[in-house]
């Protein structure tokens, strides 16, 4: 526990600029950054010659795919800013991931080629967070109401950190209080916000909305990243993979991929769990014929992050492999991707995986 609590550290932030290393950050104290916000100068680092290198993975064709898919999705945009179609129009989650896949392009609200539509996203999310600071969308569909809220919430984080705008940050701290509240006595978070039960899938969105909400400055306790660190671990089998639940120990490609970000996010970056998860999802090296597996682009949403904080021969197998998986199942007409859960959700998940090379938005970032 001391270690997690080391490197996720108590100070707070003032921003997390582009293109500073988010191991780097975690590492900062309060006086590492001047009073505007820069960055101190940071030797260079291993890690930065994957990020360097990473670039050249992002082919003509691959810039090409990406740039048809974030004019879909802008054009898919709703008049009240919110993304979504089919059984999931207006959802919180998918409106946070289209605007977090332009974001990756370099976008920021009102800045860049896709920042009016960033803007329109951030305020349908604003204008959706409740009084106890749940962020819901009256009448949505969703697959849980928590995964809206977790998604929504990271995305206002990135959007603070990166603009400083005083309307986004008392929603935003209500909105991460209440992800502490509800936090179960096992460690964990579920559908509800409620601390009742617990699975890995919820908990690993709440995770990551902690981590960007305390890069962008703002307190997490260090105990509630520390019992989800311990409910994170103990739902790891012999195997490697992560179990759903604590009662359910199947391991499956989708949950485990998000069980090792989940760690990574709350600052373990080496380690037996760590190990085991990575060589577990190797398994699922991607190979070039896309399947249709329940939850394909959760699950790489995911993987590619994982690879992408591993660095090394892990991301050098892992990205060419599903960049060329997606690049085959790419609607060339449209520019999307099909998913059950609609094509904006598909499209934002495939734009964010191709993009990560950029290393643009913090939360991603190494």
């Amino acid at each position: 526990m001391a270690s997690t609590a080391k490197a996720l550290g108590t100070a707070k932030l003032l921003s997390v600029p582009k293109r500073v290393h988010r191991r780097q950050v975690l590492r900062w104290g309060a006086g590492a950054l001047c009073a505007c916000g820069a960055a101190a100068p940071a030797r260079r680092s291993p890690g930065q010659d994957v990020e360097s290198s990473a670039a050249e993975m992002m082919t003509p064709e691959t810039l090409r795919a990406i740039e048809r898919g974030l004019a879909f999705l802008v054009r898919r945009q709703h008049p009240d800013g919110a993304f979504g179609s089919g059984g999931y129009p207006r959802n919180a989650a998918i409106t946070s991931l289209a605007a977090m896949a332009l974001m990756s392009a370099g976008s920021t609200p009102l800045r860049g080629p896709h920042g009016v539509a960033v803007d329109r996203a951030l305020g349908f999310i604003l204008r959706h967070v409740q009084e106890d600071g749940f962020i819901t969308v009256p009448g949505s569909t969703s697959h849980g109401p928590m995964y809206g809220h977790g998604f929504a919430t990271m995305f206002l984080a990135e959007c603070y950190g990166m603009t400083m705008r005083e309307d986004i940050r008392p929603k935003l701290r209500k909105a991460v209080d209440l992800i502490i509240q509800t936090q179960n006595h096992e460690g964990g978070w579920r559908y509800q916000p409620h601390p009742r039960d617990a699975d890995i899938s919820v908990t690993v969105c709440q995770v990551m909305a902690l981590r960007a909400a305390r890069n962008a400055g703002l307190f997490v306790p260090n105990e509630t990243i520390d019992r989800a660190v311990e409910y994170v671990k103990q739902c790891q089998n012999p195997d490697g993979g992560f179990s759903y639940m604590l009662r359910a120990r199947q391991s499956m490609f989708p949950r485990s991929a998000a069980g090792v970000v989940a760690l990574f996010s709350a600052g373990i970056y080496e380690g037996p769990e760590i190990q085991r998860g990575l060589q577990y999802l190797m398994r699922f090296l991607p190979r070039g014929r896309f399947r249709r597996e329940t939850h394909y682009f959760y699950g790489h949403y995911y993987a590619v992050q994982a690879m992408w904080h591993a660095g090394g021969e892990y991301w050098r197998r892992w990205y060419p492999a599903i960049r060329d998986e997606l690049l085959l199942q790419q609607d060339k007409a449209s520019g999307s991707w099909v998913d059950p859960y609609s094509r904006e959700y598909g499209t934002a998940m495939a734009l964010i995986i191709l993009q990560m090379p950029n290393n643009y938005l913090p939360i991603f970032q190494r």
